[in-house]
């Protein structure tokens, strides 16, 4: 299976990995990361893209807007000034595809014209506008569950089936994709992991990943770092990455075709072991 993003090409005939570059002062584990005296340090970023490229990354995932809970509300000005300069940097210095993190239609608009070559949101194309200029971009995009916002996803979440419910969200949001001119071959399901929903849902969710989408549609998963690793294993964050590792191969088992993470070289060595063991 290929994905043409934007000017290049994914070969998703085997699970990729999805580096991610959080252009945010508070995102969960690398929060101000590319900020120095007090704003956005272009240089920064541009050398955290070329260790994820320089490590076997085949995209790079560009967040303006943290989702963790309780975070900042950010205005499309401000998403703007974080995506948009460092999607065009790295578009013109690197061979690699280009994904932005957002649900904002300014933001998904300028990043294309900026070389972007993904549309990656977590709340699946739903806020006003989002849809139509999604499908004006001619970019794939990534379409995620999330149950509730992230201010409050985490509050009790609730399903009578998890799988099922996922999966009748994920086909909606489809069929709204390919209504609004965005053709079949160009959806990817995210199933969001953590996102509205509990320790139990996660799991069921990684054990019936399968069930999760049509053999034709490709699915992303991101699990590195993420809070239910630091419950089930009692790890703070920068002690997650043997569980981060230990799901992106399960992940990739179960028919992931890309691997969102935080530690990019570690995953790769991992899922090229798995591709030999499970496809010589």
């Amino acid at each position: 299976m290929q994905l043409t993003c934007g000017k290049r090409i994914l070969d998703l005939s085997r699970p990729q990995v999805m580096g991610i570059l959080n252009t945010t002062p508070d995102s969960f584990s690398d929060g101000g990361s590319y900020y120095a005296q007090g704003g956005l340090d272009l240089e920064l970023a541009l050398r955290r893209a070329e260790q994820i490229c320089s490590e076997g990354g085949a995209i790079i995932d560009i967040g303006g807007e943290s989702t963790r809970p309780g975070a900042a509300t950010v205005t499309e000005q401000q998403e703007l000034e974080r995506v948009v300069p460092v999607v065009e940097a790295i578009a013109q210095r690197l061979d690699v595809v280009i994904s932005v993190d957002t649900s904002t239609p300014a933001v998904m608009r300028e990043s294309a014209s900026a070389g972007a070559g993904l549309i990656n949101d977590v709340r699946a194309l739903k806020r006003d506008g989002a849809l139509e200029t999604a499908a004006e971009t001619g970019l794939p995009v990534c379409v995620m569950h999330m149950q509730g916002e992230p201010g409050s996803m985490q509050s009790n979440p609730e399903y009578t089936d998890v799988v099922a419910e996922v999966r009748a969200f994920l086909d909606e949001r489809l069929a709204a994709c390919i209504a609004a001119g965005i053709p079949r071959e160009r959806v990817i399901y995210d199933p969001g992991f953590g996102f509205g929903k509990n320790d139990e849902h996660n799991l069921t969710l990684l054990r019936r990943q399968r069930e999760l989408a049509p053999e034709d549609i490709p699915l992303l998963v991101g699990m590195s770092r993420k809070s239910m690793i630091g419950r089930l294993l009692d790890r703070p964050v920068d002690e997650r990455l043997p569980g981060s590792l230990a799901l992106a191969m399960l992940s990739a088992q179960r028919g992931a075709g890309i691997i969102r993470v935080h530690d990019v070289a570690e995953t790769v060595d991992v899922l090229k072991l798995q591709q030999m063991v499970d496809c010589p």
